[in-house]
């Protein structure tokens, strides 16, 4: 991996990595674009198999927390933080040295919490600096809202799709049943959407099995089954040359980040098969819009009204790929870019003057 010549590519303004002795720490803090406002990007704790195998996943998460930003509307920048570590030596010294070097970029990076940090993490962090969310879930957590943004996100798809606001006898295909895979099930269930399940977890499966009606199937059927839309919500990755060919569903919305195991290559593929394709960063972007609410004084009716915009940034997006014959990826990135563009101009005006 050519390092300096990734990061070029990638656009990002600065990469920190971490080290130290006592504790032992290895961790990467990737500064996106600050265009729009700090670099918000939660910190996951994982035990990547190479450290460029951590580096990679830094530097295309934080640029998806950019774009994530843009299209919701929120004044923040892209970042994102990851802790090369097994989940069983986590320790509270280890949390505090990391907490430190957050600190040291005096405000430049904002994070909370990811994979294999819990909330009580977030807090252990936050005694060593105060650019941390998160420390109180004042809303309830994330997961209630960033579902409803990927609910409305299947709205805006279908009304695209097929032009019809309605629901009702629709077939989605979840995969994953976590809070915001769980809290998804609850809303399509409201609005008679009938069920297909999967987890790795049985017992997840089986209470929401009992709660809505759903039907269960082993992890390997969910792809090829005939359903309406296909609703990732666990890991990234899992759209891919694998398991593409098996995809019977013409919409794909769900919760999962860096769905896409190869942005250009499998948005392709997608687009050849004819499915539409809502882009991750677009959907499920209510977790960052509860945060950032969280930052800066939490008002519900604020934060709802902003997650209801997905549906028509997704709207805009859907007509963009159309317009230009390009993939629904590449027309979020156009749109992002755009505000973006439209910011840094705008301030250089002001300079200027």
């Amino acid at each position: 991996m050519l390092l300096f010549e990734t990061v070029r590519e990638m656009g990002h303004e600065q990469i920190l990595f971490c080290h130290g002795k006592n504790p032992d720490i290895r961790a990467i803090i990737a500064i996106h674009d600050t265009t729009l406002g700090p670099a918000m990007g939660a910190t996951r704790l994982f035990p990547y198999i190479s450290e460029e195998a951590a580096l990679q996943d830094a530097l295309r998460l934080s640029r998806g927390m950019t774009y994530k930003a843009a299209c919701a509307n929120i004044p923040a920048g892209g970042g994102k933080a990851v802790i090369i570590a097994n989940p069983e030596n986590k320790t509270d010294d280890l949390l505090r040295a990391y907490g430190r070097f957050v600190d040291s970029l005096n405000g430049r990076f904002i994070t909370g919490q990811d994979v294999n940090i819990t909330p009580q993490d977030v807090r252990t962090i936050a005694k060593e600096t105060k650019y941390v969310v998160g420390v109180s879930e004042k809303s309830g957590g994330p997961a209630p809202i960033t579902s409803l943004g990927v609910f409305l996100g299947i709205k805006a798809a279908v009304e695209f799709r097929w032009g019809t606001k309605n629901l009702e006898g629709l077939k989605v295909a979840v995969q994953g049943l976590g809070n915001v895979g769980k809290n998804l099930c609850r809303h399509l269930h409201e609005h008679g959407i009938k069920l297909f399940v999967t987890d790795v977890d049985a017992a997840k499966a089986e209470e929401v099995r009992q709660l809505f009606d759903a039907t269960v199937v082993a992890p390997d059927e969910i792809y090829s089954l005939d359903v309406d839309i296909f609703a990732p919500c666990a890991m990234g990755g899992i759209l891919n040359s694998h398991t593409i060919p098996f995809l019977q569903a013409p919409i794909i919305a769900g919760a999962a980040n860096n769905q896409l195991g190869n942005e250009q290559l499998h948005s392709q593929l997608l687009t050849r098969k004819g499915i539409l394709y809502c882009p991750d960063y677009v959907i499920n972007a209510g977790g960052l819009i509860n945060v950032y609410n969280e930052m800066i004084g939490y008002d519900e009716e604020k934060a709802f009204k902003q997650v209801h915009n997905i549906y028509d940034t997704l709207l805009a997006i859907f007509n963009i790929a159309k317009q230009q014959e390009v993939t629904t990826n590449d027309a979020a990135k156009r749109l992002a870019e755009d505000r973006i563009r439209s910011v840094k101009q705008s301030n250089s005006k002001e300079i200027a003057a």
